[in-house]
C-alpha cells in the first residue's frame, strides 16, 4: 500500500492509526526473522521492513507529540518510526537521556542517533555521559552518534572530534561486540572527514593495536586499515 505525503492541513494521526498502517505491513515470518538474521531481539514487534517504515513516515510527516505517544507504546516498529518522524528541533536532553534508556536493540539505537539525535541541539552534550554509561546500548548510543555527526555534522569543528577520540581510548578495552563494533566504526568515520582528523584517528589507532587489550586492539585494527 502506497500513501501519499501528509498535508500540513490534514488532521493529526494518533498513535492508534500510526500502529494500524504498521500493521498494514505486518508480517509474522519477518517478525520470527528479526531475531535469527538481524540480531535484533525485542520483546514486542510487528514484523515490518525498514522501507515500509520509511514509506509510513512519509505519509506522517513530522509530528513531535506524535512521536512521544508512538515511543510510549513500547513496540520496536513504532519507536523506530519514532525517530524518523520527530522534529530534531523540538528534542530535548530529557529526551534524549530516556529514550537512549529505553534503547533494547541496536537497530533502534542506531536508526534514532542516525535520524534524530544527531541533529538534536544537545547531541554533542551526550557524548560523555552515554559513554560513561555501563548500560550497553547506552554506551553503544554514544558512539553511534559520534559515527553519525562525523558523517552529518558539517559544520562541528575538529576540536569536538578529536576531544571525543579520548572517549574511544576509555572505552575501546569493552568486550560486548556491539559495543566495540560502534567505537570501530565512529573512529573510521571521523578519520574520514579530513587530513588532520585522519592522522588523529591514526595515532589513536595505532595507540589500540599495541595495547594489551584484545578488545581495544580490535576496535583500533580495522580503522587502522581502512584509514590509512
Amino acid at each position: 500500500m502506497d500513501y501519499p505525503p501528509s498535508h500540513p492541513d490534514s488532521p493529526a494521526l494518533s498513535a492508534s492509526e500510526v500502529l494500524d498502517m504498521l500493521q498494514d505491513h505486518a508480517s509474522a515470518d519477518a517478525r520470527a526473522l528479526l531475531g535469527p538474521r538481524y540480531g535484533i531481539h525485542v520483546d514486542r514487534a510487528l514484523g515490518v521492513s525498514m522501507a515500509d517504515m520509511k514509506l509510513v513516515a512519509r505519509r506522517v510527516g513530522r509530528d513531535h507529540r506524535l512521536a512521544a505517544d508512538l515511543w510510549a507504546t513500547g513496540v520496536y516498529e513504532a519507536r523506530v518510526l519514532a525517530g524518523l518522524v520527530d522534529d530534531p528541533s523540538a528534542v530535548t536532553i530529557e529526551q534524549m537521556d530516556a529514550w537512549c534508556a529505553d534503547f533494547d536493540s541496536w537497530a533502534l539505537c542506531d536508526t534514532v542517533c542516525f535520524t534524530l539525535f544527531d541533529r538534536a541541539p544537545g547531541a554533542w552534550t551526550r557524548l560523555e555521559p552515554w559513554a560513561a554509561d555501563d548500560a550497553e546500548f547506552v554506551r553503544r548510543a554514544a558512539f553511534a552518534l559520534l559515527w553519525s555527526l562525523a558523517l552529518h555534522d558539517a559544520g562541528a569543528p575538529d576540536e569536538s572530534f578529536v576531544a571525543a577520540l579520548g572517549l574511544v581510548e576509555e572505552h575501546a578495552g569493552d568486550e560486548r561486540p556491539l559495543v566495540g563494533k560502534s567505537i570501530s566504526m565512529s573512529l573510521r568515520a571521523v578519520g574520514r572527514r579530513n587530513g588532520d582528523l585522519k592522522l588523529a584517528v591514526l595515532t589513536t589507532a595505532e595507540r589500540l593495536v599495541d595495547s594489551d587489550s584484545i578488545p581495544a586492539r580490535r576496535v583500533g585494527r580495522t580503522p587502522l586499515r581502512d584509514v590509512r
